[in-house]
């Protein structure tokens, strides 16, 4: 197991497998999961002699617990550390959901060199609330919710969001896995409950409009038509536009943890980008 220790103290747990000298690949979970959630794309990229690096977001996983810094700010600082320790070169960043909205901040960001490539998967950008001047955004209420239903019983919490809309096995003749959905709650448990109340404000409130005009790397948006959790309407498209080099890719009827659910079809689509 590997940690590095950002300047505050706080401990990042990462998974680093594959060839030291391989292209490397880093991938950024979503709320309120860890590294675990990447297992199939890491072997899938291993396969592949490709280096795979995945880290547990602070209060996340096995990362430090911390009282603070449960913000994008601090969440690409953290990614920041992470890379200069390991010296990463021309890596592509991998985001889904909350991750995607990490991608953006740290790639926007990124010292030269770093970064070569990005995938945004069912990200949250660029901004997830409902405002005046986004008004096709989800209503506050809706995110008020989620910490209501945190605050009042996490477990069962992290029990219906993947039983449901995450993986979207609450629509008419899904194929239900209830492994996927112990995997879930298992990964959500094992974070802190403070961390992940102050990241559904981190993932929902954070306007990334800015950070997306500023990365000049290729970029690819994926995203699925029925994704539950992050509208498609108001995320993918809105973000291609933004972005100087992207490409956009629609999943018909894909759910927002399409990754999960949908491996056989999007880890070639990705691979075929990274080579591209």
């Amino acid at each position: 197991m590997g940690t590095v220790t950002t300047d505050d103290g706080t401990t990042i747990f990462y998974k680093d497998w594959g060839p030291r000298d391989g292209e490397p690949i880093v991938f950024h979970h979503g709320w309120p999961l860890s590294a675990d959630d990447w297992d199939n794309q890491m072997l899938f990229f291993l396969s592949h002699g490709y280096r795979v690096i995945a880290h547990d977001r602070r209060g996340h996983g096995r990362s430090t617990q911390t009282s603070e810094g449960h913000d994008m700010d601090t969440y690409a600082a953290d990614v920041a550390a992470l890379t200069d320790a390991l010296d990463l070169r021309d890596a592509v960043h991998i985001g889904h959901s909350t991750g995607g909205g990490e991608v953006a901040r740290y790639v926007a960001r990124a010292k030269p060199g770093r970064v070569s490539k990005a995938v945004l998967a069912g990200a949250v950008p660029p901004i997830m609330v409902k405002s005046e001047s986004n008004p096709g955004g989800t209503p506050i209420e809706v995110f008020d919710g989620f910490r209501e239903g945190l605050a009042a019983n996490r477990a069962q919490l992290y029990i219906d969001v993947p039983s449901g809309p995450f993986y979207g096995f609450n629509r008419p003749g899904a194929e239900v896995s209830q492994g996927l959905i112990d995997n879930w709650w298992r990964q959500g448990m094992m974070g802190a409950a403070n961390a992940h109340y102050e990241c559904i404000k981190a993932f929902s409130e954070t306007d990334f409009t800015e950070d997306l005009k500023k990365i000049d790397v290729p970029v690819l948006v994926m995203h699925g038509s029925d994704d539950q959790i992050v509208p498609y309407e108001d995320s993918a498209p809105l973000s291609a536009k933004l972005l100087k080099n992207a490409t956009l890719k629609t999943y018909e009827g894909y759910p927002h943890g399409m990754l999960t659910t949908h491996p056989d079809v999007l880890n070639p689509d990705i691979l075929e980008f990274i080579r591209s």
